[in-house]
């Protein structure tokens, strides 16, 4: 009887001991693997500054708004086009108009007009049209000199349809800062063309104002148009009063401005086949893609 006691205590015991923390297989840690630190446990997620719903804004960011405000407009005067600047020099002597821009040149800048922007698949290459031109200005004058690369000269059109012939455009902004963000053309736009003369450069040179509509009409009798040419080349001189513009011209003043020629080298047809400008996009509806004139 003891005996069995005895055996009865022994295997008590044993049951007990199983359940010691001693006995107890032990635990596999969540860091047993090599890549898994604190680090890369809780990367996945976001810290206590986060906020999908509700972004901070860094502290140089600037709000951006659709509509003009009064500080964009107060700040237009600083802001410059994009596009190319040119500048027209003062201008003690007036030139000689006779085509020739030989006697006034070296006082000025001459830039060039070699972008096509229109008619790409009529135009050949740079002896079928191209184009290089200077300014000048006074008190009274705008002064435009022009050399035209053409192997053929054809202008058989009148007034306003002068640009189907060979021709010079002129785009104008003379309020530049005042409407420095509108995208069309407004009382302030003008849109100038010079004929070099009819059936030759030796005929009956033309002026004609499209832009501003009000204003819309022939101006031959108030622009002085001079010009020549030889053998794939002719050459153009301007004089535009400011009264045109109806501007009063001082130094330092900026316009908004681009040069374009129009080229046709159909003899029996008056079409526009190409034109070349000193701005890659000719978008002439558009003030704000147009480059600077600056009165020097």
């Amino acid at each position: 009887m003891k005996k069995k006691l005895l055996i009865l205590a022994a295997l008590m015991v044993l049951i007990t001991a199983c359940n010691l923390p001693f006995f107890q297989e032990e635990e596999q840690s969540i860091f047993d693997q090599p890549a898994q630190t604190l680090t890369a446990m809780f990367a996945a997620f976001p810290t206590p500054t986060q906020s999908a719903s509700s972004p901070v804004a860094s502290p140089s960011s600037t709000p951006t708004s659709n509509t003009p405000t009064s500080e964009a407009a107060s700040t237009a005067a600083n802001l410059e086009r994009s596009a190319s600047h040119v500048v027209a020099k003062y201008l003690s002597k007036k030139p000689v108009l006779d085509g020739d821009w030989g006697d006034w040149k070296q006082n000025t800048i001459a830039y060039p007009a070699y972008y096509v922007t229109y008619g790409l698949k009529e135009w050949e290459d740079d002896a079928d049209l191209e184009a290089s031109f200077i300014l000048g200005w006074d008190e009274s004058f705008l002064y435009v000199g022009v050399k035209v690369k053409d192997e053929v000269y054809v202008q058989n059109a009148s007034g306003e349809m002068i640009f189907k012939g060979d021709s010079v455009e002129l785009l104008i902004d003379t309020d530049l800062t005042g409407d420095f963000y509108s995208t069309s053309m407004s009382a302030d736009d003008y849109q100038l063309g010079i004929s070099p003369g009819k059936g030759s450069t030796s005929g009956t040179p033309e002026a004609y104002l499209w832009y501003p509509l009000s204003q819309k009409g022939s101006i031959s009798d108030q622009i002085a148009i001079s010009s020549t040419s030889t053998a794939g080349i002719y050459r153009l001189e301007a004089r535009i009063p400011w009264s045109v513009l109806q501007i009063t011209p001082y130094q330092g003043m900026r316009l908004g401005f681009e040069f374009s020629v129009s080229d046709n080298d159909n003899v029996t047809t008056n079409i526009q086949q190409s034109m070349v400008s000193n701005i890659a996009s000719h978008a002439f509806m558009n003030p704000t893609a147009w480059g600077e004139l600056i009165l020097d």
